[in-house]
């Protein structure tokens, strides 16, 4: 197996920032989860448990992304996670990030997004490659949805990729959600 890629924490500085910004709120402002929507005391206590991803077996493909604090979602509910990771990988390589199957097949949580693609080049941007994962409970069953602190929530699978003879891109990244759109 080629090793391309080294996960690393965000700064302190920044998972506090992205913190402040991402939990507690939906679209109108209302809080969806008050165990999480504290202040920035509370997301220095969660920056030391974050852990970085890794394989659960000598085979498995995807790197399993673990929560540092505890959550519930009721179907319907949404959440932007600070996960407190970035990674460094090779050129012409790029992380896809998908939540795990069996939470997806048993409460049908989805990232809003649908799959997460993170470029080799976002590791540079100003906010340091953090990467956040916006995730949603759409249980058809009612099913609430609970977990735990440090459990896995997500899994990344690192793809090569090609490019088309005539390409010709040269611009250069600085931001992360839609910052590469060439139609702006």
């Amino acid at each position: 197996m080629k090793k391309i890629a080294k996960f690393h924490k965000v700064s302190r500085e920044q998972f506090v920032s992205d913190w402040k910004d991402a939990l507690g709120r939906d679209g109108q402002g209302n809080t969806l989860n008050e165990k999480v929507n504290q202040d920035a005391v509370l997301a220095e206590t969660y920056y030391e448990k974050i852990k970085l991803p890794r394989r659960a077996t000598a085979n498995s493909a995807g790197y399993d992304f673990f929560l540092p604090f505890a959550l519930a979602l009721a179907p319907g509910e949404e959440i932007k996670i600070p996960t407190g990771i970035r990674v460094e990988m090779e050129p012409e390589w790029v992380l896809q990030l998908y939540p795990r199957s069996g939470l997806g097949f048993k409460y049908r949580l989805q990232m809003n997004n649908t799959v997460g693609i993170i470029d080799s080049d976002y590791f540079y941007s100003d906010n340091e490659g953090h990467i956040l994962m916006k995730l949603i409970n759409d249980s058809r069953e009612g099913k609430r949805l609970e977990l735990n602190e440090g459990m896995a929530f997500a899994q990344g699978i690192f793809m090569e990729y090609g490019i088309t003879v005539d390409d010709d891109a040269d611009a250069v990244r600085n931001g992360g959600f839609g910052s590469t759109d060439v139609g702006k």
